[in-house]
């Protein structure tokens, strides 16, 4: 006869879940509402994000709209591993601002049974793949593209359009250093500014 935690090992499938989009978008607002969930369902449950993040909270993941839940910041990728003990559930926010090696942790993690959920930019503001994203997205068991709303046409945005000039990719901002916006508004945009 098995016991009632032996049963759970057997039914203990890992998965890897993807949230992306553009800034302003629900991305980490979503994270936080799964991982939430699964804490009410008494899991056991650790957060990550990387340490440079410190907009709102060297130590919450906070989403735009305010909403935190406790985080441990990592300087890379590999802490995750040797901080993620006996855990039935993963959340990672941010992850575009990851090394690479994101995507080796992540499918560790997955294959010890373990929920991965990890949010991030899937585009940095020139409209390119953001870091690990697109590799993520392509290990992932399950990806949720959330949008936007363009603020100069009201449609869905999927672009994080910079408002100031700098040209390195990892800047941290807010809504007076970005602005989400649809295909059409952030051509224009960019036609605009050469």
């Amino acid at each position: 006869m098995f016991s009632e935690n032996r049963l759970y090992e057997m039914h203990k499938r890992g998965n890897i879940e993807v949230i992306c989009g553009s800034m302003f978008s629900g991305k980490t607002e979503e994270l936080i509402r799964r991982l939430k969930r699964v804490k009410i369902a008494k899991l056991k449950v650790e957060i990550f994000k990387p340490s440079i993040d410190i907009r709102y909270s060297d130590s919450e993941v906070v989403s735009h709209d305010s909403n935190a839940i406790n985080s441990t910041p990592v300087e890379n990728s590999h802490s995750i591993l040797l901080l993620a003990d006996d855990v039935d559930v993963i959340g990672i926010d941010e992850a575009q601002f990851f090394d690479e090696g994101i995507v080796e942790v992540c499918n560790i993690l997955a294959n010890r049974g373990i929920r991965v959920i990890v949010a991030g930019l899937d585009m940095d503001f020139k409209g390119k793949p953001f870091g690990p994203m697109p590799a993520l997205c392509a290990i992932a068991d399950d990806v949720t593209k959330v949008h936007a709303i363009c603020v100069r046409c009201g449609q869905l945005a999927n672009y994080s359009h910079r408002l100031v000039s700098n040209d390195n990719q990892v800047m941290l901002g807010e809504k007076n250093e970005y602005q989400p916006l649809c295909r059409s508004c952030y051509m224009k945009a960019i036609k605009n500014e050469e």
